[in-house]
């Protein structure tokens, strides 16, 4: 089928393209234009046509997310869902992910924590999701088996091999460390970890840990940089944590998960446990600058309730006594743990004012959009939902002030988002949202509309009211088909799974089969995400490595 998008405003930064044109689309891929007369012509004048969105970093389907589901079931209901679809309209459920992401003209969404003796409950959830391409992160950091190769003094290449079987057995489309140790620190009754503090049992540090997962993801090939959750998240002089983990990648390639949280500069340096945190926006992004081998997500925090959902158990033990409503969940089991805690970013609340400020003012420092990935690390911050405003305040300074002056006087004091006039463009939009998501993930084929892309594509009617304007699309294209119209879901489209082809080492899969027999009484194989676990054929597409 044949699809001429006419008369829109065509942005893709990638094409240096910014003005009225038009988009065709063929087969499921974008097409050179063409002589022939189109099966459909789409009018789309006086709107925006953009590629469709993609996130690297939302909690969307796993154990941890499961329980944040029973735990607050009000929290997010679908009035939208397919006939018989599983859960069709359980709070956050998998109905409910894919058509909020759809509306708003997102595509892909990624997963970013899926501990590998979890990996198949996970992928098929994620399988469940409709609508959206999809992926996760395997996450390595706490595992007893890294650990015990680490403290052994084993080589770089057994690392390697293990990082490898891990990806390869979970169908991960890439690897992720959390606060690296800290989950095995805690069952040794440890309450903070830095960076170069000692790990019990294993003598290592988080240095150490994460410089062997750097190692091995470049190695591997993996496209997505390691994606890191730094120690002392959310905590004042958790600046000074962002900075020194960046200092020790060397010039590796490193991604921060949402370094809004890692934006907080003590109030007082001289006594960091008291008076609180201000923005150190400016510094992250100063350091930023200075190291163009590393990227960051955002995640924005947005006023009202919450859960947090983390598998970095330190944090979470941390953070109970702050749960709204009193009640929580943690879990200190094998390798990761995590912890499921409510929360409520309170509207016009000095702190949460201060943390909603910092997001912004990360993003509207940054001269490089591609490299400050729009977050809310859903559901930490918030929810992705909100998303349209957050780009509303990005784009619109009047728009900016108006909250602004509904917070109270610490945005002004302990913060520079006042002061900034920077408004941003629909290609620096595009760059946040979907080119630079796309680069990160390395999927070449999407986050653009040149020749070959995939005919992953939003049209929005031009609005100057951008949270109405992003909030509901006037067409999305998921592979060429309509997926969205007038803002309401017309076909049920059913995405892949993105996993990376990656090799596995015969020796080292055999080593972890017995190690896996030993812990678990279950080997490797029990571990896997086979094909045959999924009703339908071809759930999954392959990702190749970097050469």
């Amino acid at each position: 089928m044949l699809i001429r998008i006419q008369g829109g405003r065509v942005v893709d930064p990638t094409a240096g393209r910014d003005g009225v044109g038009d988009v065709w689309v063929e087969d499921g891929r974008v097409v050179a234009p063409s002589e022939r007369t189109p099966d459909r012509t789409v009018d789309a004048t006086g709107c925006v046509v953009m590629a469709g969105g993609v996130e690297v970093h939302s909690h969307i389907a796993g154990g941890n997310v499961i329980t944040s589901r029973l735990l607050l079931p009000d929290l997010y209901v679908s009035e939208t869902a397919p006939n018989g679809h599983p859960f069709a309209h359980a709070g956050g459920a998998a109905a409910w992910i894919g058509a909020a992401y759809a509306k708003m003209g997102y595509t892909t969404a990624v997963e970013p924590a899926m501990p590998p003796t979890h990996a198949l409950a996970t992928q098929l959830e994620l399988a469940d999701i409709p609508l959206l391409d999809r992926g996760a992160l395997a996450v390595m950091g706490n595992d007893d088996q890294l650990l015990q190769l680490l403290r052994d003094g084993e080589s770089k290449d057994a690392i390697r091999d293990l990082v490898a079987l891990n990806v390869a057995q979970s169908r991960a489309l890439g690897v992720k460390c959390i606060n690296a140790g800290g989950a095995s620190a805690f069952k040794d009754g440890v309450l903070k970890l830095s960076l170069d503090d000692e790990i019990p049992v294993y003598g290592l540090s988080t240095r150490k840990i994460m410089g062997s997962l750097l190692d091995a993801v470049e190695e591997i090939g993996v496209p997505h940089p390691l994606h890191v959750h730094c120690n002392n998240l959310g905590l004042p002089g958790a600046d000074d944590s962002f900075v020194e983990t960046l200092e020790a990648a060397e010039g590796r390639r490193i991604h921060f998960a949402h370094a809004q949280f890692y934006a907080y500069g003590a109030a007082d340096p001289a006594n960091p446990g008291t008076g609180g945190f201000r923005s150190a926006a400016r510094r992250i992004v100063d350091a930023m600058h200075a190291n163009p081998h590393a990227t960051l997500d955002i995640g924005q925090v947005v006023f009202g309730q919450t859960v947090t959902v983390s598998m970095d158990i330190l944090r979470q033990f941390g953070g109970r006594k702050g749960a709204n409503p009193k009640k929580w969940v943690l879990n200190a089991g094998d390798a990761e743990g995590g912890g499921v805690v409510p929360f409520l970013y309170k509207p016009r609340g000095p702190t949460s004012s201060l943390q909603w400020a910092i997001g912004l003012e990360i993003m509207l420092l940054s001269n490089e959009p591609e490299r400050t990935i729009l977050t809310t690390d859903h559901p930490n911050g918030g929810p992705f939902t909100a998303y349209p405003r957050i780009i509303h305040l990005l784009m619109d300074k009047e728009e900016r002030d108006r909250e602004i002056a509904t917070l109270p006087k610490v945005v002004h004091e302990r913060s520079s988002l006042p002061e900034i006039e920077r408004e941003y463009s629909f290609s620096e939009i595009a760059e946040l949202t979907r080119s630079g998501p796309a680069k990160l993930l390395g999927l070449a084929d999407r986050g653009h509309l040149r020749d070959g892309a995939r005919a992953d594509i939003a049209v929005y009617r031009e609005d100057k009211n951008r949270t109405a304007m992003f909030a509901s699309a006037k067409l999305v294209l998921k592979d060429g088909v309509a997926i969205v119209e007038d803002g309401e879901i017309v076909n049920w489209h059913v995405g892949r799974s993105l996993s990376l082809v990656v090799e596995s080492d015969k020796a080292m899969e055999r080593r972890t089969d017995a190690y896996l027999q030993d812990r678990f009484g279950q080997g490797l194989d029990s571990f896997t995400v086979p094909d045959a676990a999924f009703p339908e054929a071809e759930v999954f597409e392959d990702v190749a490595c970097r050469a």
